[in-house]
């Protein structure tokens, strides 16, 4: 699960972020000054912060500047002061974005997104789009905000398909792959049946991640953006998912 940390002395503004991140599927820490959040900064595996600059000890900047000193994290400015002389200041703390406030959530919420899938590692086991969030490091999945459960099988092909996004796998391909370390054997017909109950935790009318491929022998396309449909040989059509 990624972390956010909200620096935010308004507390229901504070608390208002917090459940929306926490709906979202990211874990959330509050701080309303600049001593409680280097606390926080120190003893968590912090993400993200979003930052408030008119804080009760002191500036956001500054601690923006000690937070970038002590490693390497994205950070976002929320704050009444829309001057054109502050958001320049905010950026050359380093931060990723400044945003006045009022602000949209489900804006604030894309930035996170964006400014987070930019700085994910290639080959991470972390997904996010509005839809759906999956951490397969520590086998969660979120739809729309609500933890979904999944089993070991679905976490082994996740895992299979984010490692190979916008690639056809057949279901040789997958069964090779998919073999149970302990000795447990996934035939055609229960991969079959788990790639359906897999999409229906993860697809609705609007959110499509996995297709068939047809005129294919039980190929799958997976995690790729293009929307429309695509020729992939011998006359097959490979319906484009809609997220890598």
């Amino acid at each position: 699960m990624q972390n956010i940390l909200i620096i935010e002395d308004d507390p229901d503004l504070n608390q208002t972020i917090g459940y929306a991140l926490e709906k979202a599927g990211y874990g959330v820490f509050r701080a309303d000054s600049i001593r409680k959040a280097e606390t926080i900064f120190v003893r968590e595996k912090i993400c993200l912060v979003l930052l408030d600059v008119n804080l009760p000890d002191g500036e956001g900047y500054t601690f923006c500047r000690w937070a970038k000193a002590q490693r390497e994290v994205p950070v976002i400015y929320l704050t009444a002061r829309d001057l054109e002389e502050d958001a320049l200041e905010g950026y050359e703390s380093g931060a990723e974005d400044y945003v006045t406030k009022p602000f949209s959530m489900k804006i604030l919420l894309k930035k996170l997104d964006v400014v987070l899938k930019r700085l994910t590692p290639a080959g991470s086991q972390v997904f996010q789009d509005d839809h759906l969030r999956m951490d397969l490091e520590q086998a969660r999945l979120y739809v729309d905000g609500r933890e979904c459960s999944v089993t070991p099988t679905e976490v082994r092909m996740l895992r299979l398909f984010l490692s190979n996004r916008g690639q056809l796998l057949t279901y040789e391909v997958m069964l090779d792959r998919l073999w149970d370390s302990g000795g447990q054997f996934v035939d055609k017909h229960a991969l079959a049946v788990n790639v359906n109950r897999l999409r229906q935790k993860l697809e609705d009318a609007e959110h499509k991640y996995i297709s068939n491929v047809y005129g294919l022998d039980n190929a799958l396309d997976n995690w790729n953006r293009n929307d429309g449909f695509g020729n992939c040989g011998s006359g097959a059509f490979v319906e484009k998912l809609l997220f890598a």
